[in-house]
This record gives structure tokens, C-alpha cells and sequence, in this order.
């Protein structure tokens, strides 16, 4: 009858539109995940650029490695002073360090940063690290890389300003914890893909961080006993690049680095 007709025809329209709605529905949540995913993968990617780009290899190849790349090495302001990196055949022996803790006084242009070391965790680096500052291989030279996020760190010990320089030697890792775990006030070495890459970079973390170990991590060799004030107010200026990883706003020159057995 003309009522059943009106009805059923009624019926499939709204039938034809609950399906148009809920295939809509279905598309619009297809969508939003590919948008989600999409998204995922970006900060994902995002957070492996950071880490990549956080401690160029400071070996005088042209490779900085896995945890930078040629584009990626940060360079110290214009101001910053430079020069060359003195070159030297080898490393100096462990047994410079004699198994001991020592003290070292960093004057920079921010402010005095005093630190212990570790002689007897990482005679290697600590040995190392006496040898160049004696030396004079740190004298007027510029912290040329500063993180602001995700990891915080001020790195220096490139002579050259540009994150790619060494003292022409290399060595291995020492002491580098498991868990990736750096807490701020942490002394340790910046190197390339390869854990025998340590030369002559280092940094010094303001906050606490967390770096990848896959690659084995990177080697505590000491702590910041007093300065980590000077640190953490130079990062509050943040980079003169205006992103997470550059060149200190702020520029820090190393006038002179002292150190003494405790």
C-alpha cells in the first residue's frame, strides 16, 4: 500500500544515511591515525637528530660519527677565540694519573668552575686530561656547543671553535654507566661513532641527562665541585642561534685550566 511503500522507502534512506555517516566516522579515525603515526615517527626522528647531534667526534678526520655528522658540528660565535689545535704523536700514559683523584681549577669568562677527578675510574682520560692542561692545549679557547633540550650540556675542548678539533691522538672508553644516566655536574668526554674516538672535547652537564648506550656511552671522568652555578647560568641564556643546540649565547672563553693531585 502507498503507506508500507512510503515506509520502506523511508527505511533504506535512513539506512543509506546511517551507512554514509558511519563510513565517514570510519574515515575521519583513519585519518587521525595516520596523522598520529605521522606525527610519532616526526618526534621520534626529532630525538634521534638531537642525540646525533649532541657530542661531535673530535678527531682531526674529516667524520665526526654517529653522534654528529660534518653539518651538524655546531661553531663558536664570531667573537669566540680559536686557533689551531696543537697535534701530538700519542696519548699520554695511564700511569700520568697514578690511580688518584685530582683537582682541577677552569677559569673561563663566565666564572671559576672547579672539579674533581677521577684518576683512578678513568686513568686514560683523566691522564689525558692533566697532560692537555698543562700543556696550556685549553688556554683561550671557546666552549663552542651548547644543548638546551633534552639533554643539557656545555661542551668544550676544541681549540678550533668548530667541534672537529683534536689533539691528533686517540682512545678508548672508561667508565661510561650502563644506564645512561649523566646527573648534572657530570665531567665527561665528547667523541664520535667509534668508543676509541676520546681526544681532547669534553663536556660538562648543567642538568641532569640521559644519553643513548648503545654505542657504549661516553666516559665520566669527573664531577663539577663548585660552578655548577656559572654552567646553568649560561645555559639559562640560551644559544645565539636561538634553537636547542648551538653556539652558547653567551660566549665562554677557557682562560686557563690548574690541576693538582688531591
Amino acid at each position: 500500500m502507498p503507506i508500507e511503500r512510503d515506509r520502506e522507502r523511508a527505511k533504506r534512506r535512513y539506512a543509506r544515511r546511517q551507512k554514509k555517516l558511519a563510513e565517514r566516522a570510519a574515515e575521519k579515525k583513519r585519518n587521525q591515525q595516520v596523522i598520529g603515526a605521522v606525527v610519532a615517527v616526526l618526534l621520534v626522528a626529532a630525538g634521534v637528530v638531537l642525540l646525533t647531534q649532541l657530542l661531535p667526534d673530535d678527531s682531526n678526520s674529516s667524520s665526526t660519527g654517529a653522534t654528529s655528522s660534518p653539518s651538524a658540528n655546531a661553531s663558536g660565535p664570531a667573537s669566540a677565540p680559536t686557533k689551531t689545535a696543537k697535534s701530538y704523536p700519542s696519548a699520554p700514559p695511564k700511569s700520568l694519573a697514578e690511580g688518584a683523584t685530582w683537582n682541577a681549577t677552569m677559569v673561563t669568562s663566565a666564572g671559576d668552575i672547579t672539579m674533581e677527578l677521577y684518576g683512578d675510574k678513568a686513568p686514560q682520560t683523566v691522564s689525558s686530561f692533566i697532560f692537555l692542561s698543562k700543556d696550556g692545549y685549553y688556554d683561550d679557547t671557546s666552549c663552542h656547543r651548547l644543548t638546551t633540550e633534552g639533554i643539557y650540556v656545555l661542551q668544550c675542548g676544541d681549540p678550533t671553535g668548530t667541534g672537529t678539533g683534536g689533539p691528533g691522538y686517540q682512545y678508548g672508553m672508561e667508565n661510561a654507566p650502563e644506564d645512561g644516566k649523566y646527573p648534572a655536574g657530570t665531567l665527561a668526554m665528547a667523541r664520535g661513532s667509534d668508543p676509541g674516538s676520546n681526544g681532547s672535547q669534553f663536556f660538562m652537564v648543567y642538568k641532569d641527562t640521559v644519553l643513548p648506550t648503545d654505542s657504549g656511552g661516553y666516559s665520566i671522568f669527573g664531577k663539577v665541585t663548585n660552578g655548577l652555578d656559572v654552567l646553568q647560568q649560561v645555559a639559562a641564556k640560551g644559544t645565539s642561534n636561538g634553537t636547542g643546540d648551538g653556539p652558547p649565547a653567551e660566549p665562554v672563553t677557557i682562560k686557563n685550566i690548574t690541576v693538582e693531585k688531591q
